[in-house]
């Protein structure tokens, strides 16, 4: 084998390699679906009630409902009474409802939102909408309930009727599984 065709050769298995990389890179999200039963991805936003900072490590050893909504979603304001009568039916501090809003608008806009359906659980604003591409989320609302171990138990496409018996209990048990 001539000098000129080992280095063809070595040139093709380099391109080779960088494009499989390069293709695992791009596909990998695709893979690695967040769903029941994968840990439970971090995240950022700002806590509405307070102006700072928070991540999921911030709620660790909690049973969460994390709801990643918008005012301007007309499915998340019909869903946002029965996730207001869900915190009232179970208001063990164990148990925590973070509504992630995504819109665009000024936090402002969210607290007031708020406060005219009289909500009184935690609302956090995530004005970028990271949490939707690390939670994989396929449209507005989507809500994913975690046990005290960072796990995805329960994920749910759209609205729901949180404050229905089959929800309430689930929540009820992941408390007391611990």
């Amino acid at each position: 084998m001539t000098a000129r065709r080992q280095w063809g050769l070595v040139a093709g298995i380099v391109t080779t390699i960088a494009f499989g990389v390069a293709l695992a890179i791009k596909i990998r999200p695709q893979i690695a679906l967040i769903g029941v039963g994968s840990r439970a991805p971090d995240f950022h936003a700002i806590d509405l009630a307070t102006g700072r900072p928070v991540t999921l490590a911030d709620y660790r050893g909690k049973v969460l409902l994390i709801n990643i909504w918008a005012t301007w979603c007309p499915p998340c304001r019909v869903e946002m009474p029965a996730l207001q009568q869900l915190h009232q039916l179970v208001p063990d501090t164990a148990f925590l409802i973070l509504a992630v809003s995504v819109d665009k608008d000024p936090p402002a806009i969210v607290t007031h939102f708020a406060k005219s359906l009289g909500l009184t659980f935690d609302l956090l604003h995530d004005r970028a909408g990271d949490i939707q591409e690390i939670y994989q989320t396929t449209g507005i609302p989507e809500s994913f309930v975690i046990d005290r171990d960072g796990r995805i138990v329960k994920k749910v496409i759209g609205a729901a009727q949180w404050d229905g018996p089959v929800n309430v209990t689930l929540i009820r048990r992941l408390l007391d599984a611990h």
